[in-house]
């Protein structure tokens, strides 16, 4: 039996940080192991709310996909693509627009979550208001039966299955299945160097492109024990201090024990044991780097790969919208 299908997309908005690697990228490293995975560069759906300054998505394109290589998405297993290369998405979505009711967009809670949150942008756009619209077409293209999503999400998933619905019974066909969600497992809680979630809008973030010299010094600043001012206080590692949540992620279990204890006993000092998260987190990038040098190196390497996932992407896409024409029109419209 052929393995199921899966999608999953990333808007190609600035480089990737920590917080990427684990809640995203680690699942779909485990899901190419598993599943036909089709992974994307949303460059469309960035426009939404990047509309006003374009001309970057193009760059920060190229640098998602290097990064998703760099982490060890395996062209071989996977077919990654930019959205923008295949044109069938925006067919299907032209089409999928003419029998969507206003009503199911507008009630989208992400929609109006984000007109909320996004006062200083004007969003009052056709593009916005329907991209759940391409989002449905981005999934059903493919036909992927499964799509990665968290609890938040699933929301946006269950207006996908009510497209495929709606278009499997105006035309009295099963063109399209109904994906089912892949809920994610609860990803590792990644704390930004000061304390809040790690995101580039906060300016908290330790991405996978710095430097050794960067990802030092941005570790030596975390928030650690702001109840411990002097290293001869006890201190409360699990509940008191920020670096913690990254320490349980890079560092062995039986040495985090250790860490714990000669923290309480005020053995072990904050600014040592920034030192040694630095260097365990500075090991763990190392493999990213060092792929993401080869892939530099080895001219067009990279345009190589992006040619073969467009071909595959392009042939699944053109397969899915041939059938969608013939149910639409007849077989003898073109």
């Amino acid at each position: 039996m052929a393995a199921k299908r899966v999608l999953s997309g990333m808007r190609p908005t600035g480089p990737l940080h920590l917080g990427h690697l684990h809640g995203v990228l680690k699942n779909w490293l485990a899901l190419q192991e598993k599943y036909e995975c089709f992974y994307f560069v949303a460059d469309w759906h960035a426009l939404t709310t990047e509309y006003e300054n374009p001309r970057r998505i193009p760059e920060f394109s190229r640098e998602l996909l290097l990064e998703w290589l760099s982490v060890g998405l395996d062209p071989a297993k996977s077919t990654l693509f930019i959205q923008s290369a295949i044109k069938e998405h925006a067919e299907l979505y032209l089409l999928f627009g003419m029998i969507v009711p206003v009503s199911w967009l507008e009630r989208n809670p992400t929609y109006k979550e984000m007109l909320q949150n996004l006062k200083h942008r004007d969003l009052s756009t056709f593009g916005f208001l329907g991209y759940p619209v391409l989002q449905a077409a981005d999934i059903l293209i493919y036909k992927a039966e499964k799509v990665p999503v968290g609890v938040d999400q699933l929301p946006h998933l269950e207006l996908t299955r009510e497209i495929a619905r709606r278009f499997n019974y105006l035309y009295d066909r099963e063109v399209f299945p109904l994906p089912e969600p892949l809920l994610s497992r609860e990803a590792a809680k990644v704390p930004g160097i000061d304390g809040r979630k790690m995101s580039k809008s906060y300016g908290n973030a330790i991405f996978l492109n710095d430097s050794e010299e960067e990802v030092r010094r941005k570790v030596l600043a975390m928030v650690t024990d702001t109840g411990r001012p002097r290293k001869s206080d006890p201190g409360d590692p699990e509940n008191r201090c920020v670096a913690f949540n990254l320490i349980r992620l890079y560092t062995p279990e039986a040495r985090v024990k250790e860490i714990v204890e000669e923290c309480r006993a005020a053995r072990l000092g904050c600014k040592d044991c920034k030192r040694e998260l630095a260097e365990r987190v500075i090991e763990a990038l190392t493999p990213i780097w060092e792929r993401r040098a080869e892939l530099e190196s080895r001219k067009g390497l990279f345009e190589e790969i992006l040619a073969e996932g467009h071909r595959r992407a392009r042939e699944a896409a053109r397969r899915t919208l041939e059938e969608v024409r013939e149910v639409l029109w007849g077989p003898r419209y073109f």
